[in-house]
């Protein structure tokens, strides 16, 4: 039998198809999120199916996590993204204590116990200054792809101070440095920079390592290094950093779990 987790995030849908037994991932695929959530969707679940030659009596079970995870109306259950995120990084790797997950609309400090439970967590989610989202405004500023700006900051020798805490006046900030003749791979070393010090400022002095990043903003090069430099920690990138939600609801799925 087949099991599945639904992570209906801010900017992408991410699905896990799992055997509900030995828990082996027999599929997984991501969309863009957009308006029509539940139909963007279901739309992804019946391409990973029919990728996967699977019949949709065989899914005994769906959870849904995630920003959207509401709007999911073929869900069976929903469960918080801090739960599912532990339990997909805790599969993964199986020593973390410290989970930090950066999406396109919010940054979150999970803390686990040494079984892998959430023992407490903090929550950014009302300033874009610490998410992906900030990293969407340099870039579209540059005029440079997501995918490029690792190999930009890379080549940064003095990143930008960015002193604005909202992503609004740091757009105009970003703006006054393009016209100060600052270069565009300080500019983007200096954002990363600022989204690692709102993180640091989540975590505050006390943070168990390892420390294991996860989320679609862990797949843009040189965030794991600004990160590291901030908390002055050496910081994993999760295995399918943006799976790990869907993973994570996918286990739960099987284990039939809808809290712990």
């Amino acid at each position: 039998m087949i099991c599945a987790g639904i992570d209906a995030g801010s900017r992408t849908i991410k699905i896990v198809l799992m055997t509900t037994g030995s828990q082996e991932v027999i599929a997984k695929g991501l969309a863009d999120q957009g308006v029509e959530q539940d139909k963007l969707t279901q739309e992804l679940f019946q391409k990973l199916l029919k990728k996967s030659d699977i019949d949709r009596k065989d899914v005994t079970r769906i959870v849904a996590t995630g920003y959207g995870r509401n709007a999911v109306s073929f869900a069976d259950t929903t469960i918080t993204e801090i739960t599912c995120h532990a339990v997909g990084v805790w599969q993964l790797v199986k020593n973390a204590m410290t989970i930090i997950d950066i999406g396109g609309e919010d940054s979150k400090l999970i803390h686990l116990d040494k079984t892998g439970k959430v023992r407490d967590f903090a929550m950014n989610d009302r300033c874009a200054a610490g998410t992906g989202r900030f990293l969407e405004v340099v870039a579209r500023r540059l005029g440079v792809g997501i995918s490029e700006l690792g190999q930009m900051s890379a080549k940064s020798r003095s990143p930008a101070p960015i002193s604005s805490m909202c992503v609004v006046f740091a757009e105009t900030e970003i703006i006054g440095l393009l016209a100060g003749g600052i270069a565009g791979e300080d500019i983007i070393a200096g954002v990363q920079a600022a989204i690692a010090a709102r993180i640091s400022a989540l975590a505050g002095r006390n943070i168990d390592t390892p420390i294991v990043f996860t989320g679609g903003v862990a797949l843009v090069g040189g965030m794991d290094a600004a990160l590291k430099s901030a908390l002055g920690q050496t910081v994993t990138v999760s295995p399918f950093p943006q799976m790990t939600g869907a993973l994570g609801a996918a286990i739960l799925a099987s284990n039939q779990i809808t809290y712990y």
